[in-house]
């Protein structure tokens, strides 16, 4: 699957949405660092720059909201295609038969 979006603009993407659902539950940086057992330090440099471990996000996102939507997201689809080749072989009829039966 092609992707429009770079992967240092999706970090700072997580970031900012990370922030985002943070301010929408009430919960300051030392709260949510409490909260998820991720050092206040690690936080700020996240929000600031969107740099953290996969440990550090799946932490942050078990408080927030939005774990499991990332594993989801991460599971293989049933019909995915990569090129146009795919998506033709997929839709792909078998041709009947011509000729007599016996």
């Amino acid at each position: 699957m092609v992707s429009l979006l770079t992967p240092a603009r999706a970090q700072v993407k997580l970031a900012e949405n990370l922030r985002e659902r943070r301010l929408a539950m009430g919960l300051t940086q030392t709260g949510l660092a409490a909260r998820s057992g991720v050092a206040l330090g690690t936080l700020r440099k996240f929000e600031r720059t969107g740099a953290a471990s996969i440990e550090t996000l799946l932490k942050l996102l078990a408080v927030v909201g939005g774990l499991e939507e990332v594993i989801e997201a991460t599971a293989l689809m049933e019909r995915e295609f990569s090129s146009i080749d795919q998506v033709i072989k997929a839709d792909a009829r078998p041709r009947r038969k011509i000729g007599w039966r016996s």
